[in-house]
């Protein structure tokens, strides 16, 4: 496989990404129809102990074994990258091991006294092998990564979205329909919802396995035999030295996805607790949703919250954590050949091209919250009028969230991996105060969570930009990299606000699509007649 130049590679990624999510979209929505707000609640905590314990275990791997692959290569010591790679896999398979086995040891623990929903442990159960399975593709997608071939990550990670949207659902719609025969071989007790979560939690299960049949596969039969045109005849690094560096960066790399993924253990271990402590300072307001008790409702909103509000947050930076994933190497390269010029280049290139992408998505996440839940899950009323304040609030973050996450991966690429560990730990603070303060008014309720996420991550970008400008001593242009797009987009949100209520009474379905449609011509519209004064002045 050969190496691709920075744009080939996020164009790549970029394109895996969108397919990818929108597949993961395909599969989260009608997902969501089946197992409605109380389903999805057993579904997000079994993800909630899912995510924290690969981000110990999995979530720094990739990047780790690209840095310093990277360098192996600039420096032309490519057996030295080889043998990295059979190293990381015997490590991370260790490492994945036991994060598969802590998962499926603390299970009970976990659903019973954190977070507070006992029938989440059948998903926990079927999700826990996912965990090793990850660790070892990570391996993999990290190796080709750091050679700057991005196309083992884009097709493996497709592959994998396209069987979980199958298996997923097919899973889920057999043990829906086949509840009787399903319930008799479980534990008495189990209920129906939770062994249909627990089902398409086993599809992705299945396909994680999938993603790395086809890393395995493309290794197998590409692989990297164009390494040996530029091999140099210096030692090879020893195992102890290259473990030792490996872990360097995977530590400090594992505790900032750590810290990262410790806002969702937040919501977790407050937001049943906290919207609890609503409901029962103004059980009246809640009435309209119909649950016999305040715990029940309480499980209901915040499976609204993770399966409705947060799957469609989470779209757009998921898209573009690919540009910092495809601009890690480049980054690690310029920064290790001290060419400053190029890296400031590249660096304002990647996180204006974030911008662009992630401010107007964010704007119509915030303005048109209500509208975009109403026609991704039309058969779900009540959690769609649950669902939408949270996700306007919710919205307001998604620039501040993709912008550090670009830079996150930055600051790994020039070596400065704890200070990411640093800024998300200030942020966790701000997200558990947030939380604490915010939860329990009726008012906001679940709602609250996800203005403290927001509150979060702006706290965060402004620390990050600030940090990346201070470590690589190069000045970004922020307002002209910002303005524009951040200008642009509020255009853009508010004529598709007017767009769609001019045209609801008109288009039925088609209203969001055509509204949306208007946005996008105005934004495109808008941010080209502002950024050529910007060049030309």
């Amino acid at each position: 496989m050969k190496k691709q130049s920075l744009m080939t590679g996020t164009v790549l990624l970029l394109g895996s990404a969108v397919c990818t999510k929108l597949l993961g979209a395909l599969f989260k929505l009608p997902l969501t129809n089946l197992l409605g707000g109380t389903g999805m609640g057993y579904f997000g905590s079994a993800y909630g102990l899912f995510l924290m314990i690969y981000a110990l275990s999995a979530s720094g791997m990739s990047s780790a074994v690209a840095k310093l692959t990277a360098e192996a290569v600039a420096q032309g010591v490519c057996h030295t990258a080889r043998r990295l790679k059979s190293l990381s896999l015997l490590w991370f398979s260790l490492i994945g091991l036991l994060g598969t086995a802590i998962m499926l040891l603390g299970a009970k623990v976990f659903c019973v006294s954190v977070a507070e929903n006992p029938d989440a442990y059948l998903s926990v159960l079927v999700l826990a092998p996912s965990l090793l399975i990850s660790c070892v593709a990570a391996v993999y997608r990290g190796y080709y990564e750091g050679l700057r071939c991005m196309t083992p990550t884009a097709v493996s990670q497709l592959a994998e979205a396209a069987v979980r949207f199958f298996c997923g659902l097919w899973l889920c719609r057999l043990t829906l329909a086949n509840g009787e025969a399903v319930l008799a071989v479980l534990p008495e007790g189990t209920s129906l919802l939770a062994a249909a979560s627990a089902a398409a939690v086993g599809g992705v299960t299945i396909s994680s396995a999938a993603g790395l049949l086809v890393l395995v596969l493309m290794d197998l039969f590409c692989g990297d035999r164009s390494l040996q045109q530029s091999d140099s005849h210096e030692p090879c690094a020893s195992w102890r030295v290259q473990t030792k560096n490996l872990f360097a960066i995977l530590v400090p790399v594992a505790l900032g996805a750590l810290a990262s993924n410790l806002t969702s253990l937040i919501d977790l271990a407050t937001g049943i607790r906290g919207v609890t402590a609503a409901i029962l300072r103004d059980p009246q307001r809640f009435s309209v949703f119909g649950m016999e008790s305040a715990s029940q409702t309480a499980n209901f909103l915040f499976g609204c919250f993770t399966g409705l509000s947060v799957t469609v947050f989470n779209l757009v930076p998921s898209v573009t954590n690919m540009l910092g994933k495809s601009a890690l190497p480049a980054v690690a390269s310029a920064y290790a050949r001290r060419d400053s010029q190029t890296l400031a280049r590249d660096s304002a290139a990647v996180l204006e091209t974030t911008a662009i992408l992630a401010f107007p998505a964010g704007m119509g996440l915030a303005f048109l919250s209500r509208q975009i839940l109403a026609f991704l899950f039309p058969d779900r009323v009540l959690e769609v009028y649950a669902a939408a304040p949270s996700l306007m609030w919710l919205g307001i973050g998604v620039g501040a969230l993709c912008i550090s996450g670009t830079l996150f991966s930055m600051l790994q690429a020039i070596g400065k991996a704890r200070l990411p560990v640093c800024l998300m730990l200030i942020g966790v603070v701000v997200k558990l105060v947030g939380n604490l303060i915010l939860l329990p008014l009726p008012s906001l309720h679940i709602a609250g969570a996800g203005a403290a996420t927001s509150l979060c991550y702006t706290v965060i970008a402004v620390l990050a930009l600030r940090a990346y400008g201070r470590e690589t001593g190069i000045h970004l242009p922020l307002c002209s990299m910002f303005l524009p797009p951040a200008y642009a987009s509020l255009m853009c949100a508010m004529s598709a606000v007017l767009a769609h209520s001019l045209l609801e009474s008109h288009l039925g379905r088609l209203t969001l699509p055509a509204a949306v449609a208007v946005g996008g011509v105005v934004y495109l519209i808008v941010l080209r007649t502002i950024r050529p004064r910007r060049e030309k002045s």
